[in-house]
């Protein structure tokens, strides 16, 4: 098996078009041949490669299937690592004869991810996250539904009382948290926390994409071994990484002083997609996972 770095290369079964190598086998992402006279589709983002990688290589015309690479004293700057002239490979052991690696832009100016596919936008990733707390608290009502009923209850009597204070002209009394909301509130909140978390759990671990993201096009992936380039659904691990570290944002948010840089901390999480090389939240940084489109 070729030890050759991932990239994009002739297919072996469709001299016409180009097959994804990710490493240490073909993926099913394909691609049309490019054009001789257009220069090349893909220039890697200097930025944006993934740490134990070459930095990207100067622009060589792409060799059709079973064609030699000229020698390299033909060009001023040497060989990166991972490529070879010379050597023809036999069928079914391809390596790279035009390697391109990590994070970078596809054709078009779309950034993808190490297995070749595109990253995902931020605008899929908002919406996918708001069809997924919609499901996840309908699944979770036959838990909560009681407990919402006692809490409405206890909301309406403080607001009847606050108006007939107001009206006898009583002083008003001070707008603490009634005990009483506090008392249904924490159970609504840690049956939402559990249910939330066993749905993203089961369908990221099995599918790699929950129902709200499958709807957006979008999928979760993980990359077991830094600077390796094949990429899995993410493990329980690191699910659990991902959410425990917005659940902590959470939990913060409830502690005085406190709550306000987790507040912040939070808001920065969900943005930081935004300006991100890699397209990452923080959550998916801490848990090493991207999201790409499917």
């Amino acid at each position: 098996m070729s030890s050759q770095a991932a990239g994009w290369y002739d297919d072996p079964e469709d001299p016409a078009q180009q097959r994804y190598w990710d490493g240490t086998a073909w993926t099913d992402h394909r691609r049309p041949q490019p054009s001789p006279q257009s220069p090349p589709p893909f220039r890697p983002a200097q930025h944006g490669q993934v740490y134990g990688s070459q930095p990207p290589v100067q622009p060589q015309p792409e060799p059709r299937y079973g064609q030699r690479l000229p020698q390299y004293q033909q060009y001023p700057q040497q060989p990166q690592y991972g490529q070879y002239a010379g050597q023809q490979p036999q069928y079914g052991q391809y390596g790279p004869q035009h390697p391109q690696q990590g994070y970078g832009y596809a054709g078009h100016g779309a950034k993808v991810a190490p297995d070749g596919q595109p990253l995902s936008g931020w605008w899929r990733r908002v919406f996918a996250k708001i069809l997924d707390s919609i499901i996840a608290s309908v699944i979770g009502l036959p838990l909560t539904g009681y407990f919402y009923y006692q809490y409405g209850h206890a909301l309406s009597g403080y607001f009847h009382e606050v108006m007939r204070a107001a009206e006898s002209g009583r002083p008003a009394s001070p707008m603490a948290f009634p005990p009483e909301l506090l008392k249904w509130m924490v159970p609504i909140t840690l049956i939402g926390f559990v249910v939330s978390f066993l749905y993203e759990y089961l369908f990221l671990t099995k599918k790699g994409a929950t129902p709200g993201k499958m709807a957006l096009g979008i999928a979760v992936r993980h990359i077991p071994v830094p600077g390796r380039f094949v990429s899995t659904p993410p493990p329980g691990s690191a699910v659990a990484k991902r959410y425990g570290f917005q659940l902590g944002l959470s939990a913060l948010g409830l502690v005085p002083i406190v709550g306000t840089l987790a507040g912040f901390a939070a808001l920065l999480d969900y943005l930081w997609p935004l300006w991100d090389s890699r397209h990452q939240a923080l959550h998916d940084k801490v848990a090493d996972t991207y999201v790409v489109r499917v």
